[in-house]
């Protein structure tokens, strides 16, 4: 009897699965995706918030940045000795993972936000990062001996228009004593 019982399950059940054999692709599908590590920049939470602090390995620092400018423009024939100043218009920043909860009291909505977190063990915690943001420069001040002579001046305000993004109009060259 139970042999007939187990036959009769099993007719039902193949019946069931062949007329819905695409809806469970699908759901499998979708099980399986959930289950995957998210790729590329999606973002997870209710938003995003901006913060003014830097990566932690390897944090900005415009000095350092100077000094590397300033043993490249070397490097360009006619420039001699050379020092860089560069302004920040803003540093560099990250775009923090957001987590939003809305509660409703007396007729008025509050919302709280908070940064989303995560444990990387052994009580070890950090942000989630969802965007890290170059810093923007403001102007740049080129002093070098070869500054007086045109074509110095022209090669030095493209190498530093591209290496910071700067336009001609925020980048002065002057000769240096």
């Amino acid at each position: 009897m139970k042999t007939e019982g187990f036959g009769v399950w099993g007719s039902k059940l193949r019946s069931l699965f062949d007329r819905y054999k695409f809806v469970l692709v699908v759901i499998l599908a979708g099980v399986v995706l959930l289950l995957l590590p998210s790729f590329g920049g999606e973002k997870r939470g209710g938003g995003a918030v901006e913060s003014s602090q830097e990566s932690g390995s390897d944090p900005f620092q415009v000095e350092e940045l100077e000094r590397k400018l300033e043993q490249a423009l070397a490097q360009i024939d006619g420039v001699g000795e050379v020092r860089v100043v560069l302004t920040l218009q803003s540093g560099p920043r990250r775009i923090l993972a957001q987590d939003s909860q809305s509660t409703v009291d007396e007729g008025r909505t509050e919302a709280e936000v908070t940064n989303v977190v995560i444990s990387a063990g052994s009580g070890v915690e950090g942000t989630v990062t969802l965007q890290q943001l170059s810093p923007q420069f403001q102007g740049a001040l080129v002093v070098c001996s070869g500054g007086g002579e045109p074509t110095v001046q022209l090669r030095l305000v493209e190498a530093v228009s591209a290496l910071t993004g700067l336009g001609a109009d925020k980048i002065s060259v002057c000769k240096g004593k």
